[in-house]
């Protein structure tokens, strides 16, 4: 009789089920791509983080300037990747519960505190929530920079990127990074990081928007660079009326009309 308890190590019982279905025509799920580059690095003063612009719906560009940056409080912002449903609605919710917490407590909220939240609402999905995110911000204990990733699982680093275009950022920061940078060289820095993103990933595109956070405030630049803006075209493309000629015509009324007939009898009202 079999035992009911799995074996110990690993178990491949389901790969013959896949090579099953592959052969029946059944596609099998392939990795999802974010289409996003988002980025952050720690300086001198607090936190700087950046985001491409451009949303993707499949090969499709859905939105040349989406916001990927999010609030959450006053110190602290989010930088989502993935399913832009997921990553805006997560955000907000976690949002509303830092700001649920402060009230509570009368201090000023923690970044360990929103990542935490963000981190175990993300685990209880077990990835099926597709918002990869950076988690930015200055509080009591300083500035304090994280990534999160789908399943739950974080990252507490001097500088971090995520998305689709998170290597060509990477490749930015493991050269130009140092610590003690200031605020001009950060904002510099990540701008660099975002540009090659959006011009060696296909899934980021168009603006970046920057957001600086310090003690003393946060500042949000919204398309602070515009590398890909649209320029007048050469040619006009114009042709005169009559170019392409018609070989029938039929126009139609799409006002229905309808014809009232009067009743000469009297309702009956008794």
């Amino acid at each position: 009789m079999n035992s009911v308890h799995r074996p110990s190590g690993f178990d491949f019982s389901n790969s013959i089920r896949n090579h099953f279905l592959a052969d029946k025509g059944l596609p099998l799920p392939k990795a999802t791509s974010t289409g996003t580059t988002i980025v952050g690095c720690i300086f001198k003063d607090g936190i700087v983080l950046g985001a491409d612009t451009r949303a993707t719906e499949g090969h499709i560009v859905a939105d040349k300037n989406c916001e990927k940056i999010h609030y959450i409080s006053e110190s602290i912002r989010c930088c989502g990747a993935g399913t832009a449903a997921d990553t805006e609605f997560v955000t907000a919710n976690i949002s509303s519960n830092v700001e649920l917490h402060t009230l509570s407590t009368g201090r000023k909220p923690r970044v360990v505190t929103a990542m935490t939240l963000l981190k175990q609402h993300l685990f209880r999905y077990q990835g099926h929530i597709g918002a990869a995110l950076v988690l930015g911000g200055v509080d009591v204990t300083g500035p304090q920079l994280f990534t999160i990733h789908p399943h739950g699982s974080t990252d507490k680093l001097p500088y971090v990127t995520m998305g689709s275009g998170s290597l060509a950022a990477m490749a930015v920061f493991e050269s130009g990074w140092k610590p003690d940078m200031t605020r001009e060289q950060a904002l510099q820095l990540v701008t660099a990081a975002i540009s090659a993103g959006i011009f060696n990933d296909l899934g980021s595109g168009s603006n970046v928007d920057a957001c600086v956070i310090t003690a003393t405030g946060t500042e949000m630049l919204r398309n602070f660079v515009k590398p890909n803006e649209r320029v007048e075209k050469e040619r006009k493309y114009t042709f005169r009326r009559g170019t392409t000629a018609w070989k029938s015509e039929s126009i139609r009324n799409l006002i229905v009309t309808e014809q009232v007939t009067p009743v000469s009898e009297a309702m009956d009202v008794s």
